[in-house]
């Protein structure tokens, strides 16, 4: 069963810590680290982990040891919101996987890591029990300090694990869900609170985009503000569409958009829809049409290795012993 997870750790600083994460994907037979994706000022790491559903949960469970051992929450401060050390773990399905059997997965996954580690863990997403824990940022409420003062209460408890915040891992949102793209565009001003406005205007909640999420950040390494956002379904908002949007919006105030950056990795498909609508020749190799894409989104360090399945590819190639 081939599964995709994007697990995020309150950790984007020390390197030690993140390196030791990454290691313990990387020691994993079986499962094949594609991305990894650091950020100072939210003080967040991602990986992209990829492989059949056995080998991705050992690892999953690899780095939630390293995560208990180098991550104190009562310690950590940044600008993303995190309820723990593993503050969220996705299950992707990939391949003829289905949205079941990753629901399956999430549930049974949840269970384990709440038994083990002793730990609460929250179902989110698809694989939600309640109503309102479906969108990650109703189980994020309050962050970790206010999910610590109020677990105890009727409503916060979580679904497996003690009604007490772990000591220093805090607690874990566990779900699966269709492929999400993590994307940022950073704006060429550092008024925050223009971010956040077209934030605001540019997300689903908001009356804005389908299928979008959205905040605003100031990035101090970059002095810029950011609209940091999540598209959930490309299919219905395509990248070209959020990019022409947040465009229009700062265009508003006189604010030119500096450059975007993907968080982690994109569908293949996600890449070719913006090349289409870029006017890229739908003959042209998949490199030219993917350089056309990232043109048009200016998106930084691009290389065609962002697209999941090119990704994977290459990965197994890799570990493939070479032909005589």
């Amino acid at each position: 069963m081939l599964i995709e997870s994007v697990p995020n750790y309150s950790e984007g600083r020390r390197m030690a810590v993140i390196d030791a994460l990454a290691g313990a994907v990387t020691g994993t037979e079986g499962a094949f680290l594609l991305d990894r994706t650091s950020d100072a000022s939210h003080n967040r790491s991602v990986l992209t982990i990829a492989g059949e559903d056995d080998a991705v949960v050992r690892a999953l469970e690899a780095t939630i040891e390293v995560a208990i051992r180098e991550i104190d929450m009562e310690q950590h401060a940044g600008e993303h919101p995190r309820i723990g050390a593993v503050d969220v773990i996705p299950f992707v399905p990939l391949g003829e996987t289905t949205l079941d059997d990753a629901i399956a997965l999430a549930t049974s996954f949840g269970e384990r890591v709440a038994d083990r580690f002793e730990i609460p863990v929250f179902l989110y997403a698809r694989a939600a029990r309640r109503a309102d824990r479906a969108r990650l940022a109703d189980v994020r409420r309050g962050g970790y300090e206010g999910l610590r003062d109020e677990i105890a209460q009727s409503g916060r408890e979580p679904d497996f694990g003690p009604s007490r915040t772990h000591s220093r891992a805090g607690a874990v949102a566990i779900g699966a869900r269709p492929f999400l793209i993590a994307w940022n565009i950073n704006l060429e001003s550092a008024d925050v609170d223009l971010a956040k406005r077209i934030a605001r205007r540019v997300r689903e909640s908001g009356g804005g985009l389908p299928a979008v999420q959205g905040n605003g950040f100031m990035i101090e390494e970059l002095g810029c503000a950011q609209v940091s956002m999540n598209l959930l379904d490309f299919a219905t908002t395509p990248m070209w569409q959020v990019w022409d949007e947040v465009r229009a919006l700062a265009a508003d105030d006189g604010v030119r958009l500096r450059e975007s950056e993907l968080i982690g990795l994109a569908p293949l498909a996600a890449f070719m829809d913006v090349a289409d609508h870029a006017g890229a020749d739908r003959g042209a190799d998949v490199e030219v049409r993917f350089a056309a894409a990232a043109d048009y989104l200016r998106l930084r360090d691009a290389d065609p290795g962002m697209a999941l399945e090119l990704r994977l590819a290459a990965a197994r190639s890799a570990e493939s012993p070479a032909s005589p």
